[in-house]
C-alpha cells in the first residue's frame, strides 16, 4: 500500500489521472459485485419462500391473492416468482373470462368454462416472455464487470508505459543515463499501475463469472415454477378433447 501511495504522489499529472481511474473501477467492481450478491440472495429467498406457499395451496391457484413484499431496504429487490404468478393468473383469468362470454352466447344455461390448447400455449409463451424479462432486471449492469476485467489491465499497462516515457525523458533531459538508482526507481513507480490494474481485473473476472451462473440457476428456477403454476392451470381448467358438450359436468366449473 504505501508503494502505491508512493507512486501516486511521485507521478506527473496524466499519471494520477491513471490511478484515479483504476481507483474509480475498483469502487465500482466492488461496490456493484457486493449490491448483485445482497439482491440475489433477497430474491432467491423470497421466491422459495413464494414457491413453497403457492406449491402448498395451488388446488385454488387462481384464486390466491399473496401481497407482495415491501422491500426492507433502499435496493429495489425484484420478486421474479410472484411476477410470474400474477402474469399467469391474470392472463388466465382474461381468457377464462372471454371463454365464458362466448360460451354463455351460445347457451341459455349456466356453462362451464376452459382452456383450449391455444390457450395453454398462449399462456406459455406469456411466461416465457415475463421469465425473459425479469432475467433482463437481475442481469442489469453485470455487464460493467466483464468491461472492468478488461479495461482495468490496459489502463495499468498505460500508466505504465507513460512512467516509463517520462522516466527516460526525465533522465535524458538531465544527462544522467548512467544513474541505475534513479532508472529502477522509475521503473518501479511505473509498475504499480499494471499490478494494480491485475489486482482490479481478476476479482472482476471472477465476480462475473459467478453472478452470470448465479443467475442462470436462478433462471432454471423460474421456468421450474412456471411449468408448475401452468401444468396446475392445465389440470384444472383444460378442455376435454373428446365429443362432449362444453357444458359437461366433466369439465370444472370457474365463475369468473
Amino acid at each position: 500500500m504505501g508503494q502505491i501511495t508512493s507512486a501516486y504522489f511521485q507521478a506527473d499529472f496524466f499519471g494520477k489521472c491513471v490511478f484515479l481511474g483504476l481507483f474509480t473501477l475498483s469502487f465500482l467492481c466492488w461496490s456493484l459485485l457486493l449490491y448483485k450478491i445482497y439482491v440475489l440472495q433477497i430474491a432467491r429467498k423470497d421466491s422459495k419462500r413464494f414457491f413453497l406457499s403457492i406449491k402448498r395451496q395451488k388446488d385454488s391457484l387462481l384464486n390466491l391473492k399473496p401481497d407482495r413484499r415491501k422491500n426492507r431496504s433502499y435496493f429495489e429487490i425484484p420478486q421474479p416468482f410472484f411476477e410470474l404468478f400474477y402474469v399467469l393468473k391474470n392472463k388466465a383469468l382474461e381468457i377464462l373470462e372471454k371463454n365464458h362470454y362466448f360460451i354463455k352466447g351460445k347457451i341459455n344455461s349456466e356453462a362451464s368454462v376452459y382452456l383450449s390448447r391455444g390457450d395453454i400455449d398462449s399462456l406459455e409463451s406469456q411466461l416465457i416472455t415475463s421469465i425473459n424479462n425479469e432475467c433482463h432486471k437481475l442481469d442489469k449492469n453485470i455487464f460493467l464487470l466483464a468491461m472492468i476485467s478488461s479495461l482495468a489491465p490496459f489502463l495499468g499497462l498505460l500508466g505504465t508505459v507513460w512512467g516509463i516515457l517520462m522516466t527516460f525523458s526525465g533522465l535524458q533531459a538531465s544527462a544522467a543515463i548512467s544513474s541505475n538508482s534513479m532508472v529502477l526507481s522509475g521503473l518501479s513507480t511505473a509498475l504499480v499501475t499494471t499490478v494494480l490494474g491485475l489486482v482490479i481485473a481478476i476479482p472482476a473476472l471472477v465476480s462475473y463469472t459467478y453472478l452470470k451462473n448465479l443467475i442462470k440457476t436462478f433462471t432454471y428456477e423460474m421456468e421450474s415454477f412456471s411449468h408448475l403454476m401452468l401444468s396446475t392451470v392445465e389440470l384444472q381448467y383444460r378442455a376435454v378433447e373428446l365429443q362432449v358438450p362444453v357444458n359437461s359436468e366433466k369439465i370444472q366449473k370457474v365463475h369468473v
